[in-house]
């Protein structure tokens, strides 16, 4: 599982919605538990917002005996009218990054910061 973040006070530009999808995105068989983890937030907070999901169609499940194996509807657009046409993996793909982009970001930063000064 990986490092989850420091707590945050105050406003933040990304919704919890938005966070629980990325983490789902980058994991979908995540338990409530590790998505609550990641996310900061409580797990009924997490199933509250998964219920949202799923009744909005942007997010399915199956359950394979204990585990629950979630499915984003890539092309549903995003409910606000700002985003008119947006599909939700345009929005995923500025959220979710793969182990090795994660794992390689901080490297790469510190290695541009380090050329350009």
């Amino acid at each position: 599982m990986q490092q989850v973040p420091e707590p945050h006070r105050g406003w933040t530009f990304i919704t919890s919605h938005a966070r629980v999808l990325a983490a789902i995105a980058d994991d979908p068989n995540a338990r409530i538990r590790d998505i609550a983890a990641r996310c900061r937030l409580t797990e009924r907070a997490v199933a509250r917002i998964i219920s949202d999901l799923e009744e909005s169609g942007y997010l399915s499940h199956t359950r394979v005996g204990r585990t629950n194996t979630y499915r984003i509807e890539p092309d549903k657009v995003l409910r606000h009218p700002a985003e008119a046409g947006l599909p939700v993996a345009a929005l995923l793909s500025l959220l979710v990054q793969d182990e090795t982009a994660r794992t390689l970001a901080p490297a790469a930063q510190t290695d541009r910061l380090q050329t350009t000064g």
